[in-house]
């Protein structure tokens, strides 16, 4: 460790001048907002927005930090006062702020106890959240809670030791009810569209099979407003620890990394009070859709389609698959040709300048977003990143030859970590061991292996996996992306009719 020390209150005052501070009187901050899944996402956005919130017009908004899963908060954040440094990387520049907004860290991984004492607190009038697309323990093709979920069957029958957020959240608001019944909003910041929609219809459904009048009075109390959350931030690593310890002279075990951009568009539904991030930067609107439908199906379309691809071509991080030709060139015309038709207008907002500053964000070298790491999941992401523009597409009788490449890609990835396949790489994703299975017992066969997989009916929509169009492209996809030269395959497809392509036979199973 630096002669400098560790982050903490006390080396505030003798950090390097070139570092921005906190520009209010932490010590007369009063929590106001629990955050749910405190992660780099949430240090380098909802919390920097707090930060620059109280700066501008201080109030009690504090926030409170919780983790129902790990890692443990009390070893980073907790040690350092809730204090961290906050990076942003572009290209070569290097430019770093502390961030005073989180008062507290609460570790809940063990029990439900301490995060639900928080939550039901008359001080918290906001919960945000990250929990990522599998914490709503919802079924993706629909949005519904999934009652067979092992974490749901288990929070139903133990309601006071719950494990999942839907049923901490219901349990938490049966709590104020019965305590002190003020009004709360809870407002997702994970990427899943229509996300406040979705949060309202796990949280009542568990309450509803809670009973007890729980149901009626969350329609009363209780706001679930949308929003759209945008700034690349990737996975903090040891590295990006060292580099400030080396640049700035001392030691930040929570430190973040992420772009310049961000961007945060708010549903103006809300109970009771709420922090007025709109006078910070961030967007207060009647209907989020059109920003979701924009950010979800360019950026995260372009993130989710460079991660398998990029991983099958050999790439280990984003910028890296933007600096392939082939790539990049594929992204660029499978955006501006399929997917920008897709869109609803934005306002203020041009679709195409919003694809190019999109790919320019995409190809900072700075940001070292693994592939790995964006590829995690995707099961729960595809529906509304790929799945639902090649719907729109399908709907219109348009084609959909280049946005069911990624899909291919999705299902190369979780095929290549199977046995029979080799294991190619390790992989996260809540469909992993199914689709491995399907892997395992048919082999190279690109067809029967498609035609297996878009049976899932919790990620395709049976009425999509029924369209030959759909199914033949897919099947086509994966056979080219399984080949011994997924890249030059991702050449010829836009390269090459649809129509001729399909037509090529099928490599031999």
């Amino acid at each position: 460790m630096s002669a400098a020390g560790r982050l903490g209150p006390a080396l505030l005052g003798r950090l390097p001048s070139e570092i921005s501070k906190p520009a209010y009187d932490r010590a007369a901050l009063k929590p106001g907002i629990a955050h749910i899944g405190v992660g780099a996402f949430h240090r380098c956005h909802q919390a920097e927005y707090t930060d620059d919130l109280l700066a501008k017009d201080f109030d009690r908004w504090g926030l409170v930090g919780i983790n129902i899963r790990p890692p443990l908060l009390a070893e980073t954040l907790g040690r350092q006062g809730g204090l961290y440094t906050r990076l942003i990387r572009q290209n070569d520049e290097v430019e770093a702020r502390v961030v005073g907004s989180i008062v507290r860290v609460v570790d809940s991984q063990e029990s439900a106890a301490p995060a639900l004492e928080v939550l039901s607190s008359p001080e918290i009038e906001m919960v945000t959240m990250t929990v990522t697309e599998k914490g709503y323990c919802h079924i993706p093709s629909n949005g519904a809670l999934d009652l067979g979920h092992p974490d749901i069957v288990h929070d139903l029958a133990n309601p006071q030791a719950p494990r999942s957020v839907p049923g901490m959240l219901a349990r938490a608001l049966e709590l104020r009810m019965a305590s002190h019944g003020r009004l709360v909003t809870l407002l997702s910041c994970d990427n899943i569209p229509a996300n406040g929609t979705i949060l309202g219809c796990v949280v009542r459904t568990f309450a509803e099979r809670r009973g007890g009048g729980l149901a009626a009075w969350i329609d009363a109390n209780v706001a679930f407003p949308s929003a759209m959350v945008d700034r690349i931030a990737p996975a903090t690593t040891e590295a990006d620890i060292d580099t400030l310890e080396g640049r700035f002279g001392y030691r930040d075990s929570a430190v973040v990394v992420g772009e310049r951009f961000r961007q945060w568009v708010i549903e103006n539904r809300f109970a009771g009070r709420v922090p007025r991030w709109d006078l910070v930067g961030a967007t207060f609107v009647d209907d989020v859709t059109p920003f979701e439908h924009l950010k979800m199906r360019v950026l995260n379309g372009a993130q989710t389609t460079l991660s398998y691809l990029g991983v099958l071509g050999g790439f280990e991080h984003t910028s890296d698959a933007m600096d392939d030709p082939v790539l990049a060139t594929f992204v660029r015309r499978m955006l501006s040709e399929e997917t920008l038709p897709t869109l609803m207008p934005v306002p203020g907002i041009s679709p195409p300048a919003y694809l190019e500053q999109s790919l320019s964000r995409l190809a900072n070298t700075a940001i070292r977003h693994r592939n790995h790491q964006i590829a995690t999941d995707g099961s729960q992401k595809i529906v509304q990143r790929l799945l639902n523009p090649i719907r729109d597409r399908l709907a219109k009788g348009e084609s959909i030859a280049l946005l069911s490449v990624p899909i291919a890609g999705w299902m190369a990835y979780l095929v290549k970590a199977s046995a029979r396949f080799g294991r190619a790489w390790r992989v996260s994703d809540p469909f992993a061991e199914r689709i491995a299975a399907i892997a395992d017992r048919i082999g190279s066969d690109s067809k029967a292996l498609a035609d297996a997989i878009l049976a899932i009916d919790a990620i395709f929509d049976p009425s999509l996996a029924a369209s030959d169009m759909f199914r033949a492209n897919v099947a086509a996809g994966l056979d080219g992306l399984l080949s011994d030269d997924p890249m030059a395959f991702v050449r010829h497809v836009y390269a090459e009719p649809t129509d001729a392509r399909l037509k090529r036979p099928a490599r031999s199973a």
